[in-house]
């Protein structure tokens, strides 16, 4: 059937950075609350200007990756994954829109957003399927993140995390020359759907449960990609506390060097946009080896897990 293959992943975060104390008030937060963002989850900074509009977010990461497209190619696809559910008013559909801005034309252009920051994950398999659907070679798709804390509301998880904004941009396609895509696995635990109504109880039963969940999931992506843990190079997390991610390491018996939270104290969490956040920083620093297996892994409200091993390939490099 062929391999997903990821040509090109690109992100872009705004130029403004905020301590999070510069948010409490806005946020609600007392200076103990801020204090345990900073002390227990390993908050500090992140990226958040409420002057920059939607469109100007995406736009930027999603040029970056069709300036990859082969010559003569065209993007059969475009999806949009997103975690707020309302990002624009009714009568703008975003992914048709980004396409028009993109100068994408005839393209078939639509948004996925039911598992929350596993989205991202989730549309590249799906995009993936489909092009693999319309049985013919050479077809190449957008997946686009990005998404503003425009509101108290969606900036903050209480107890948990505080969002900031970001955007991503994967260009991909089937048996290409770029990141080979292993295996991709969730888990969604539906009785913690209503994740801001849960009961104290739901609360600390989750937390609890959290760490080993999540654990499970990425074992089970390494054992469907044929591989075990002590074959990964690295885990590229999302960057919702660090707290979270010490109870997962935890869970692995895994040394804490294996996981990548150098970028939770400096961009916080960025809903779906994490784990591309990371790769490309890493890729930047030039910490991405060619041949080595990475795991891309977040967690969305509601609750889902997920989890999608990759290998690292140098373009052109054709191992």
């Amino acid at each position: 059937m062929g391999a997903t293959t990821l040509e090109r992943v690109e992100s872009f975060v705004p130029e403004r950075s905020v301590r999070i104390e510069e948010l409490g008030e806005h946020l609600g937060l007392r200076r103990a609350e801020l204090g345990v963002f900073r002390k227990f989850y390993g908050l500090d900074t992140l990226r958040f200007d409420p002057g920059m509009d939607l469109f100007d977010l995406l736009l930027p990461a999603a040029k970056r990756a069709l300036a990859a497209l082969p010559a003569g190619r065209r993007i059969d696809r475009l999806v949009f994954a997103h975690t707020t559910q309302a990002l624009a008013p009714a009568d703008v559909e975003i992914a048709q829109e980004l396409a028009r801005r993109l100068g994408l034309v005839d393209v078939e252009a639509f948004a996925l957003s039911h598992q929350a920051c596993v989205s991202s994950l989730g549309a590249i398999d799906v995009a993936a399927e489909l092009l693999r659907a319309e049985g013919e070679t050479g077809g190449y798709a957008l997946m686009v993140t990005g998404e503003r804390a425009f509101s108290p509301i969606v900036q903050l998880i209480p107890n948990t995390a505080i969002m900031a904004d970001a955007a991503s941009a994967c260009l991909l396609t089937v048996d290409g020359d770029g990141d080979v895509v292993h295996s991709f696995v969730t888990k969604t635990l539906g009785q913690y759907a209503e994740w801001l109504a849960l009961t104290p109880e739901q609360n600390t039963e989750f937390g609890e449960l959290y760490g080993p969940r999540l654990a499970e999931v990425i074992l089970e992506a390494v054992a469907e990609a044929g591989c075990g843990f002590d074959d990964i190079d690295l885990v590229i997390p999302h960057n919702v506390n660090a707290l979270a991610w010490r109870q997962t390491v935890k869970a692995l018996e895994a040394p804490s060097e294996k996981f990548f939270l150098e970028n939770i104290p400096k961009l916080s969490h960025c809903f779906s946009s994490d784990v591309f956040l990371n790769y490309t920083t890493l890729r930047e620093n030039g910490r991405l080896v060619d041949g080595a297996r990475y795991v891309l892994v977040t967690v969305g409200l509601g609750a889902t897990f997920g989890a999608m091993v990759i290998t690292h390939r140098t373009r052109g490099s054709g191992t």
